[in-house]
This record gives C-alpha cells, structure tokens and sequence, in this order.
C-alpha cells in the first residue's frame, strides 16, 4: 500500500476464547469429537430457556415500534428503568440520560478505548478477561498496564500494589475492575472496592467495574455494585443481558456513568462516546424494549437463582476435584461460571504430552507445539484437546504470566460435568507425573 494501513494496536488484538474454535473445529473434522468448555454462554452449554421468556419476546415482535430506531442512547422507558433499579439498590441517583446502550459489551468496550486519549493508560487486572487487556493494548500500541490478582491470596489484589503502579504510571487515568472476575470467579470484598475508589479519588482517576455477572455470585458471598460505593468519583459500570439473562444473542449491553458533573474532562470524554453512537444512530431496540419485561416477570428471580444455585454446585465439585493435587493452584470460584487451575512454578515443561488416539489428530497437535514461544499451558491445552476432545482456554491468554487453564460451570447434563472435570484432572496428573 502507499502507506501503512494498520492501525499500530492492531496487533494486541487476540481472543483464544473464540481463535481455539476454529482449530477444534478442524479436528473435529479428523474425527475428534468436541467438548466447549472455552466460552462463557449458557444455551450452547445446552441451557433451555423457560416458555415464558419466549413467549414475551415472541409477542413484543408483534408491535411496530421494534421495527424502528430506537433513540441513541436507548429507550427511555428502559434506561429509567436501570436508573430506578440503581436508586433502589444502592440509594444513588443516576439519570436515565446517565444510561447508554451499546450492541453488546463489546461495542461499549471498543467506544471506552477507542475515544480515550492514546497516551492515557486504563489499569487492567492480570490475570484479566481478554478483550480489555487487548483493548487498552491496542489503543495505546503498547503493552497494557495491569495489576495483580494474586492466586496465593484467593486472587485478592493488592491496594498497595495498585497504589505503586498509578503512583509511578503517570499515563494511568483509569482503573478497570471486574466483579465478579472473568476468569477467576473471585469476588471483591467491599472493602477491597472502596479502598481502591480511594486510590481513585487521590490521584484524580476514573473507575470502570465489569458487573456482567453481578447477581451469579455463590458460596454465601454479597455483591456490591458502583453506585453503592464510587462516593464522588467518575465511574462507569457495565451491565449485559449476555450472562444472567441470559441472552448473548441479543448483543445488548449498556453502561451506566456516574457523577460525570464532578469532572469536566470525564463529562468531555462520556459526550464523545455518546457522540459516536450517534454516528452510529441507535443500539438495536428488541432487546431494550424487552429487558425490563423479562426482569418483572414473577418467574425471572427463580429462574436465575436456580440457574446461581447449579453453578455453586458445579464449582464446588470443581475445587473437590482439583483441590490438593500436586502441581496446582486453586481457589473457590464464588461468581460467574468460571473455574480457574493455575500451575505450580516448575511443573511444566516442553517434554510433556499426553497419547493423542486418532493419528491425524496427533499429526496435527504435534505439528502445532512445535511453534515457537508457545505458552506452555497452551502446549498442555491441546494436548488436552486431542486426549480428550475438551476444549478449554490456557490461563496465559487472559493478559498473564501465569500458566493455567480456564473452564465454565455451564455444562447442564450432570454426568457430562462430572466426566469433563474427572477427565481434566486425570489429564493434569498423567501430564505432570503425579499419578
């Protein structure tokens, strides 16, 4: 080309979530069948969804308004809604104007990174959901800036730590949190949250809180969303219909911005990602009209916590199951559905694998490990690919030096949960050598 086309982050930019797919989907057709445990969605997991909620969202097609644009930062009558709902849970107002509507977390995500300014670094958790690490990544060109949630203290973050990193990253404006915590499942006491809007309010930042999974939390902990502890500081909380709905197919996610007054470079910022949704017009209006419907209705609470009530079950069969082997690093899982295996220093190397029974299967797996600067815990991931069909992500993707890997809680037959997570951990001892 004339010139040079790419965008200078364009290479931050991975997702193992979804880029194992297509491998597994190869082998797939070697003859390998195929067990997803690499994404977060429940009805592929094999979820029904109740009559009900079909029924509501069948009937709303029949009115005329949701063939239409919907205003740009969304329905009123749902943004009210959500500003009632903060109001009630957390006794902090937010106007319905405070409340913007994307397609899906996603857009709302690429819009946070996209129209901050490119020497202006957002903290990000490490180990971390992936799609923020590559976001604030590839907006600035360079690594993310990231702090630690730390396996030896139940993933717990370190404040002082947190406190060293702003102090002496000057670039830093931001602290992204997310809670309950894509990949680990960990839970943020409210004290660790408050202390880290502290840190906000002295070094003049904004917060941003990934509360997707806020009401999946179990193992008899409380969550505790924005608006009951940002005080006087900018923040944005980010919601979706994706995970406790759930409906990730309606790519409908929304954030709520708080206290935009207190800071004329923070109301600046929120008015150009408004700006460019309206470039965009409006986020699609099925999924608003309905959201509010859905969450009134008498079955919606019930159904949610017996989907809750099914996860705590599985992530504690989880931590029986992985608990005290040798080599291994676990914690409870207390929210979303997510279960996290971290490797001992030293347990692995380049000399492991496990029998992979199809040839072409075990052509092909031997073929990817010998690619240079393989993550050694994506080396045992396709191992554990071609032994056993299960498809599970390598913790190093999720913006760490940790080795691990990443499983759900969302598999609904009890017996192929059971068999997936005696299978993962048979896998683990025959590929170490802990037998």
């Amino acid at each position: 080309m004339r010139k040079d086309i790419v965008h200078i982050g364009a290479d931050k930019m991975h997702y193992e979530v979804l880029s194992i797919v297509e491998l597994a989907r190869e082998l797939n057709a070697l003859g390998l069948d195929i067990y997803w445990e690499n994404i977060g969605d429940p009805i592929s997991k094999g979820l029904s969804l109740p009559s009900w909620f079909k029924e509501i969202v069948s009937n709303s097609l029949q009115s005329d308004e949701l063939y239409g644009y919907s205003p740009t930062k969304g329905l009123y009558q749902t943004r009210k809604f959500w500003a009632d709902i903060s109001l009630r849970n957390n006794g902090k107002y937010i106007s319905p104007d405070d409340i913007i509507f994307f397609n899906g977390l996603g857009d709302a995500i690429n819009k946070i990174f996209g129209f901050l300014k490119r020497t202006a670094r957002v903290l990000v958790p490490s180990p971390g959901y992936m799609t923020y690490a590559s976001g604030e990544a590839a907006h600035a060109g360079a690594l993310p800036v990231s702090y630690y949630l730390h396996p030896q203290n139940g993933w717990c973050p370190d404040v002082a730590d947190i406190e060293t990193r702003i102090r002496y990253n000057p670039s830093v404006v931001a602290i992204l949190i997310v809670n309950p915590d894509n990949p680990t499942g960990f839970v943020y006491p409210e004290k660790i949250l408050r202390e880290i809007v502290i840190l906000a309010r002295k070094y003049n930042l904004f917060v941003i809180v990934d509360e997707v999974y806020e009401n999946i939390v179990f193992n008899d902990q409380v969550p505790c969303s924005l608006g009951k502890y940002i005080g006087d500081v900018p923040g944005i909380a980010l919601k979706s219909m994706s995970k406790e709905m759930p409906w990730p197919g309606a790519r409908c996610g929304w954030m709520e911005v708080y206290n935009r007054e207190k800071d004329t470079g923070f109301d600046a910022y929120i008015n150009s990602i408004v700006n460019a949704k309206m470039l965009e017009v409006c986020s699609t209006t099925l999924p608003q009209k309905v959201l509010p419907i859905l969450m009134a209705h008498p079955g919606y609470k019930s159904f949610l916590q017996e989907r809750v009530q099914k996860y705590q079950e599985r992530a504690n069969i989880a931590y029986k199951m992985f608990c005290g082997e040798e080599g291994l690093i676990v914690n409870p899982s207390n929210g979303a559905f997510y279960f996290t295996v971290v490797f001992q220093t030293n347990y692995l190397s380049e000399d492991q694998t496990l029998p992979v029974p199809n040839n072409l299967v075990s052509n092909k797996i031997a073929q990817l490990v010998d690619a240079p600067m393989m993550a050694l815990d994506k080396r045992f991931s396709l191992y554990l690919l071609g032994n056993t069909g299960i498809c599970v992500v390598p913790l190093s993707s999720f913006n760490t030096e940790l080795q691990g890997l990443r499983m759900t809680l969302l598999e609904e037959d009890d017996k192929r949960f059971l068999w997936t997570v005696t299978s993962i951990r048979d896998s683990l001892r025959n590929y170490l050598g802990t037998m």
